[in-house]
Order: structure tokens, then C-alpha cells, then sequence
């Protein structure tokens, strides 16, 4: 789940135990299809209707269930983020505690890795060798994607009650992830020690995490929320040196604001997310924009991602957390060029 909607009950949630999917049978189809983008549809918290859509640019044709469709069974519980290496895509599914790895082609499923507490995004280091993030679990998982085990693990010095990690950067041989839920950190672990050997301290409760083409890595927090144990503030958007691993700027948000999904476009040089609007800057810039690329109509703007082939920007919208959301599609400047609907709470992007 997005940190949009894990706040209505994140509380309640330290105290359930995960959900056991059924993955029961489904009529399946055989189908293939070639590049574009997909879509990760988180479904409901706790009623396993989760699903995988792709979308063809070209054609534009978005296809719905294609995990299940491809494999006679339902994705899961929370289908978290997606990552594609060699022809093989890695679905996170969160609260039922899996990693799907899928054939790009045929999307018919060719392992997985369980065991996990609560997995949130999946970086690879080399075929043999990945980091899982989690949430309500302060390790880092060490896995073999060839075998799909899990072979270890990065200790952090948070406690389990509060502990998390998230999205993951890489400069050189480290690898940088920001701690999000009752955190206020960004830690920087060696890969081949599997250590963190340092910590930088912003903002409460950075939200994601990308590095642009000048090596800085940028975040966004979102300030906690009143009555937060952990504290509530205005939240910020941080520009952190990568090399020197302190922060180079910062912009600061009003109270009460809520942004989120940090997106680069394809050259790395200019930033998106989402705050109600959407907003774009570039990298270079020392104020934020007055005006937002995209201005909020009756929307709920969700996930976020931009082509890396021709920066054009597409937009999630939940709508209501119930129904199908829809998947805005935009032109670099704006015009609005295409939208199609996809499953249930449409929160994380992959593009093939």
C-alpha cells in the first residue's frame, strides 16, 4: 500500500497477522505482448484483489488481470512495486508477503520468494544478489533471485515496532534507502559489507527516493500527521548529495500538505510529484514552481510515472479506493493525449 492510504490504519495493522491468500484456480489464457508500461493495482488492504495491468502505448490498449489471466490464480494482498531484470519481472505483493517472478513474455510465473514479513521494493546488485525492503520489519532482506531464497540480512539499529525501509538508490557501491514510517532517515549501506555505515537525518517520514543525472538524490517527506507519536511538521522536498551525503537543498511545503511519488523523467533532469496537483521543476532549480504542470480536477492523484523514452507523464487516479482507477495519460507539455481504466487503487509503475 502507498503511504497515502497506509495512514488510515496503520496502527491497527501492527497488530494483525498478514493474510494467508487463497491462490485459487482461474481459467487461464496464453497471450504475449511487447514494450510499454505496467501498472501495479494494489486492490483493498486485506482482500487480496490485487492485479497487474500493462498498457501499450502504441496500440493503446491496456489489458487488466494479466497475472491472473497468464497463471489461473489471483495476484494477492497489496501488489506493492514491480521491477523487470532480464526478461523477468519481480512483483512485490506486500501484506501476503511474496515476490512473483514473472516470464516478460507470456507473464506465466517462474518462482517466487516467500518469507518475507512485509516486502516493499526489490533492487538487484547482480543476478545472484538483490536487497527487499520492508515495512514493520527494520532488516533489509538479502535474496538469490537464481534460487529465490532468502540468504540474509541488513540490520539497522530501528526497532521493530517503527522500523522500515523503502525505495533504494545506488551510487558506486552503495546503496541508499529512505526510512519512512516513524522515521526520519536516510541510510547508506555498503554492498559488499552489508552494512549501513551511515545515516543522514531530515524531515519526518520521507516518502521515496531517486537519483537524478548530477548524482543527487532526491526526497520528499510528509511531515507525519496531527496527533502522530512521532511528530507532525510541515513537510519538505530534500536534494542530497550523493557523494558527500548531506544535504545540498531543501524546499519547504505548508502544514497540512501531503506530497508524495518523487518521479524523474528520462534524461534525469527534471523532477515530478504529487501534492494534490502535479508538479514538475527542474533539477537545477532553487525555488519551487508557483504553478503545477498538471492542476487537481475532482481528482485523487495517486502513483506517478513519466516515459523514459519521451517524458510523457501518466497519472494515477485512485477515485474512491473501491471502484477501478484510471490511468492518466499526458504529453510533455500538458495536453492531455489518453486515459483507460485499470484495477483497483492503481499505485506504482514498470515500464518493459
Amino acid at each position: 500500500m502507498r503511504t497515502h492510504s497506509i495512514r488510515l490504519f496503520f496502527m491497527c495493522c501492527l497488530f494483525l497477522n498478514f493474510s494467508c491468500i487463497d491462490y485459487g484456480p482461474i481459467e487461464e489464457e496464453e497471450f504475449s505482448v511487447g514494450s510499454g508500461l505496467f501498472i501495479t493495482n494494489e486492490g483493498n488492504f486485506m482482500y487480496g484483489n490485487a492485479s497487474l495491468s500493462f498498457y501499450d502505448p502504441e496500440t493503446r490498449i491496456v489489458q487488466n488481470e494479466v497475472f491472473a489471466r497468464a497463471n489461473g490464480m489471483k495476484l494477492g494482498d497489496v501488489a506493492q512495486s514491480m521491477v523487470i531484470r532480464d526478461g523477468i519481472g519481480w512483483v512485490v505483493v506486500n501484506n501476503s508477503g511474496v515476490i512473483f517472478a514473472i516470464n516478460m513474455d507470456t507473464f506465466k510465473e517462474v518462482g517466487r520468494i516467500t518469507g518475507f514479513t512485509s516486502p516493499r521494493y526489490m533492487h538487484f546488485l547482480s543476478d545472484e544478489k538483490a536487497y527487499v525492503t520492508q515495512i514493520w520489519d527494520p532488516r533489509i532482506y538479502i535474496v538469490n533471485p537464481k534460487t529465490y531464497q532468502i540468504t540474509g540480512y541488513v540490520e539497522t539499529d530501528m526497532d521493530f515496532e517503527s522500523g522500515s525501509t523503502e525505495q533504494m538508490v545506488q551510487y558506486g557501491k552503495y546503496v541508499y534507502t529512505n526510512c519512512w514510517s516513524y522515521q526520519n532517515r536516510i541510510l547508506k549501506i555498503d554492498t559488499e559489507t552489508d552494512e549501513v555505515v551511515d545515516e543522514l537525518v531530515i524531515g519526518i517520514q520521507p516518502t521515496s527516493l531517486v537519483m537524478d543525472k548530477y548524482n543527487k538524490i532526491w526526497t520528499i517527506t510528509d511531515g507525519g500527521y496531527e496527533g502522530s507519536p512521532y511528530g507532525y511538521e510541515a513537510p519538505s522536498l530534500y536534494c542530497i548529495d550523493a557523494e558527500l551525503f548531506k544535504v545540498d537543498r531543501s524546499f519547504k511545503f505548508n502544514l497540512g500538505d501531503w506530497p508524495s511519488e518523487v518521479q524523474l523523467n528520462g534524461a534525469r533532469d527534471t523532477i515530478y510529484w504529487i501534492n494534490k496537483s502535479i508538479w514538475a521543476m527542474d533539477v537545477t532549480a532553487n525555488r519551487v514552481p508557483v504553478r503545477p504542470f498538471l492542476e487537481e480536477r475532482n481528482t485523487l492523484y495517486y502513483g506517478l510515472t513519466v516515459n523514459p523514452v519521451n517524458s510523457e507523464v501518466y497519472v494515477a487516479d485512485a477515485i474512491d479506493y473501491v471502484q477501478p482507477g484510471v490511468v492518466l495519460r499526458y504529453s510533455p507539455q500538458g495536453e492531455l493525449l489518453d486515459e483507460f481504466r485499470v484495477g483497483i487503487i492503481p499505485g506504482a509503475f514498470c515500464w518493459r
